[in-house]
Order: C-alpha cells, then structure tokens, then sequence
C-alpha cells in the first residue's frame, strides 16, 4: 500500500468535523432521506416521513448545513434542503486520507 502525505491541523479538524456530523442517526437518516427523494425537501416533508418534531429536524439540518452535507435553498417563507452530492462523495476519500491510502481532499 502506497503511503501518501501527512493530513494537515486544518484537514484533520475538518475531517472531525464530518464524522462528528455524521455521528448521529437522525441526521443519517435525514440525508438518506433526502438522497432518496432525489430532489430537495422541505422540514415539513421531512417531519412528515420520521418521527421527529420541527425543530429537532431544523436542528439536524442546520448541522448537515454546516458541513455542506446538505444545501439549503429559500424559497419565499420555506428553506427547501438538498442532498450535496459532491460534498458527500469527497467523504470516502477522507477515511481513505486518514488510513494513508490517498493524498487529503477537501469539500
């Protein structure tokens, strides 16, 4: 296996930052929801498919948002939230950074 350079402060507080985003199973099953509808959603669509309030849901967003996992749209008095395909495919690669395996991408 072919080690590549040393992950930066920078890249590795990032990275964190992804996994920690990742690190709960609502905002999990919040992208998957979103991926799947193929299209972007509002809060009320998604409260509408789990078992979760408004605000939990707006919160879980908000995170996903941080990190770009998802991108908010406003659209008059609603905020409709897309999957970031290109964000989230960039996230195979930073595990794969992280074991040595490929030079540090970035989002």
């Amino acid at each position: 296996m072919k080690r590549t350079e040393s992950i930066t402060e920078e890249q590795a507080r990032t990275y964190a930052t992804w996994f920690r985003a990742l690190g709960d199973p609502t905002r999990v099953r919040l992208l998957h929801l979103l991926a799947a509808a193929g299209r972007p959603m509002t809060v009320g669509e998604l409260v509408a498919q789990v078992d979760i309030g408004q605000s939990t849901v707006s919160h879980h967003l908000k995170i996903l948002a941080e990190v770009r996992f998802v991108l908010p749209e406003k659209q008059g008095t609603s905020t409709l939230y897309a999957v970031n395909r290109t964000c989230l495919s960039v996230f195979p690669r930073a595990a794969r950074a992280i074991m040595g395996e490929e030079p540090p991408g970035a989002c």
